[in-house]
């Protein structure tokens, strides 16, 4: 009996510590994150992906019927004066795809200009540099918010059901954004 208690302690400590560590991983996923002038709150159902690279402010997941048909939800912020023009940014997004459908439309929302894009088609996917995998029915939302302190560029791509079922909920965290 005594040999039962021993194992047991360690066993009872080593779970305790077990469920704390998986609490503590999912209280760093963070339901609201600041880029730049702006303070973004993650939709429910949306996951917290930690940025692959320092360019990438914040990266988000919507997730879709399926799942390996989730969207990525970027966010980018070069700085005041970096990042090129609203126009040249719109350009390059929707260069981004082959035999598109693409439209944009701008509001403004308190002091903040808003500018979306939206695109649909064949997205070549890739790195700058290397050949692009094009990727038929695809789709993307993209919002840049301009700001004095240089401007937040948030792009949604992914597959086209996932981004046109994402895309209220992309709007409304954007312009939640653009009205604080």
């Amino acid at each position: 009996m005594r040999s039962f208690v021993f194992i047991y302690r360690p066993m009872r400590f080593f779970l305790l510590s077990l469920l704390a560590s998986i609490s503590l991983l999912h209280a760093a996923d963070p339901v609201s994150f600041r880029v730049s002038d702006f303070e973004f709150e993650r939709p429910a159902n949306w996951h917290w992906v930690p940025a692959s690279s320092p360019m990438r402010k914040a990266h988000l997941q919507a997730p879709g019927a399926a799942e390996d048909a989730q969207a990525d939800v970027i966010f980018f912020h070069f700085g005041a004066g970096q990042g090129g023009t609203v126009e040249a940014n719109v350009n390059r997004w929707v260069a981004q795809f082959q035999n598109a459908e693409s439209a944009t439309s701008t509001e403004k929302i308190g002091n903040t200009a808003i500018t979306y894009v939206k695109s649909k088609g064949t997205f070549l996917s890739g790195m700058p540099g290397t050949s692009p995998v094009p990727l038929e029915n695809q789709g993307l939302r993209g919002a840049i918010l301009e700001s004095p302190n240089g401007d937040v560029y948030v792009k949604m791509t992914g597959p086209l059901a996932t981004v046109e079922a994402s895309e209220a909920a992309f709007i409304e965290m954007v312009r939640k954004a653009a009205g604080q």
